[in-house]
């Protein structure tokens, strides 16, 4: 694997974590430009009491900040789950290029699990790879779920 992927995705796992460890579902995204990291994010739904608050939207925010434009052209996001409908319209809407995502999302992943947002005729297509580090991030989700059913 290419190391630079590899990097933004322990950046990525390190947000998921921290989502996990404040009581939220542990999704973590990062947004690269030229190498560097310009955006960050993690679920911060039950914190916010947003729906909005997904990571994707987080770290999307987070990058127009930092460059002072909604034009994220040439950058690439790197997050643990596959986006859902929400995020991929946001990714695509902010002309991210390419997206690399951990553990597939066969109920709501709008990168090619479920639908396909970031490929819909008249958007501007971004590039998909997913099954990045998939087993880690896949077992945060686990981890998660796991608990809150065992609450229940």
């Amino acid at each position: 694997m290419n190391p630079l992927i590899n990097e933004m995705m322990q950046e990525a796992l390190a947000l998921a974590k921290e989502a996990l460890e404040n009581g939220e579902i542990p999704v973590g995204a990062v947004i690269v430009k030229n190498g560097e990291i310009v955006g960050r994010g993690r679920n911060k739904r039950e914190e916010k009491q947003s729906a909005l608050s997904h990571a994707e939207i987080e770290a999307i925010d987070d990058a127009c900040k930092n460059l002072g434009s909604w034009r994220l052209d040439g950058c690439h996001m790197f997050v643990t789950l596959e986006p859902c409908p929400m995020c991929a319209g946001a990714i695509a809407t902010a002309r991210i290029e390419r997206v690399y995502f951990g553990a597939f999302d066969p109920a709501l992943g709008a990168a090619g699990s479920a639908i396909n947002i970031l490929e819909m005729k008249g958007a501007k297509v971004v590039d998909a790879f997913g099954g990045i580090m998939e087993a880690e991030c896949a077992a945060l989700l686990k981890e998660f779920f796991d608990k809150a059913r065992s609450k229940n």
